[in-house]
């Protein structure tokens, strides 16, 4: 069974920095793509940064461009969500979603989370102005 276990969430405050970690474990495959969300009050849900274990380039959103990184371990066992000069409009909560039948990032970030196969409980981030 896979599991998807989100971990680093806090407080922050403005231009700050925080990494998140995904811990991923039981995929069947080794091809699927991997990624981060996050939805704020009142939002929709917005897939952040996407990477694959087989294709690429790494996919971000136009809001988070430049300012968080998406990079794991050799074997993808681990995700991680760097988060720099955070601003309080990254308030959300984030969670990271993985799906074996989609491999292009920019495909899996424009997803709908509950329709991936696989999500987790997400964690909470608090950017303070």
């Amino acid at each position: 069974e896979v599991q998807l276990a989100e971990s680093g969430g806090g407080l922050v405050r403005a231009g700050g920095s925080l990494t998140l970690s995904c811990a991923a474990s039981g995929f069947t495959s080794t091809d699927y793509a991997i990624g981060w969300f996050r939805q704020a009050p009142g939002k929709e849900i917005e897939g952040v940064g996407c990477i694959s274990t087989t294709e690429g380039p790494s996919y971000y959103a136009d809001s988070v461009a430049g300012r968080f990184t998406v990079s794991s371990t050799d074997a993808k066992t681990t995700v991680y969500l760097h988060m720099n000069n955070l601003e309080p409009e990254d308030t959300a909560i984030y969670s990271c979603a993985a799906d074996l039948r989609i491999l292009r990032p920019s495909y899996l970030c424009a997803s709908v989370p509950k329709f991936l196969d696989y999500r987790g409980q997400g964690t909470q981030v608090t950017v303070s102005s």
